[in-house]
């Protein structure tokens, strides 16, 4: 399943991790707790809030802009 289905609205929702494996919970606007593994790209995108999550130094990190 490809996780860009839902990609966020600008950069502002882009957050650089260290790990293949994250959670989000929304942050201040709140969701229940999930969990994803980033893709070969080295990124993923919540499916509740949007949130961009980009693995530091990955192609998917390198091809910011």
């Amino acid at each position: 399943m490809t996780q860009n289905l839902n990609k966020p609205h600008g950069k502002a929702l882009d957050t650089i991790v260290e790990s293949s494996r994250i959670a989000c919970d929304g942050g201040i606007s709140g969701h229940p707790k999930v969990y994803y593994d980033l893709n070969d790209d080295g990124e993923a995108w919540c499916f509740y809030c949007s949130k961009h999550f980009i693995l530091k130094d990955s192609k998917a990190d390198k091809n910011r802009s």
